[in-house]
């Protein structure tokens, strides 16, 4: 069966439609916020295959919505905070405790959510109930973000010819193999 290379081969039809850019910029902004859409790299990676001249265009729109998204995780972590606590579900204690780690390393929990393939989601919502000040949590993200869908934008628009060929040899081997990585890690954890 050979799903993923259908999978993949709709993806890099999707990133050649009219509509692309408007896709990278909600997926972007609602990654960021709170639904669990997939990472904005999906969309991006073959938008940048298929137009290498618009390759960093494609980057900036990315980090652009991904902050924007990130500044509505940072409202929603204020508002869900100050819910928990009216209705007494935290105890002050364990947020004061929270809130000083967070006080101290922040910006290193943000920037490293931002740029990794941890949900960036859960920094932005965390920075705005830890109360995070707001122009180091927006310098930060796009500091991060911004490096992460450059750096994409970069590796594809270098040697995107070379991995798509090998993508498309590969992409099922490597579909199942993932599969089996997280039967293995659900079996293990649990």
């Amino acid at each position: 069966m050979q799903i993923f290379s259908k999978i993949y081969q709709k993806t890099l039809d999707w990133a050649q439609s009219k509509f692309a850019v408007y896709w990278l910029s909600g997926v972007s902004f609602l990654e960021s916020s709170v639904l669990p859409y997939p990472p904005p790299d999906i969309l991006l990676a073959p938008m940048a295959l298929k137009q290498p001249d618009k390759a960093y265009s494609f980057a900036l729109i990315a980090t652009v919505f991904s902050v924007l998204g990130g500044l509505v995780g940072y409202l929603l972590g204020d508002i869900l905070l100050n819910f928990l606590l009216s209705y007494e579900l935290l105890k002050p204690e364990s947020i004061d405790l929270i809130k000083s780690f967070f006080d101290e390393y922040g910006i290193w929990v943000v920037g490293i959510a931002a740029f990794s393939p941890i949900p960036y989601k859960l920094s932005t919502i965390s920075a705005g109930s830890m109360a995070m000040p707001l122009l180091p949590f927006i310098a930060i993200s796009l500091i991060a973000r911004g490096a992460r869908y450059y750096l994409v934008a970069g590796l594809v628009k270098a040697y995107g010819g070379a991995c798509d060929q090998w993508l498309k040899k590969y992409i099922d081997r490597l579909g199942y193999g993932l599969i089996v990585m997280v039967i293995f890690g659900v079996w293990y954890v649990g």
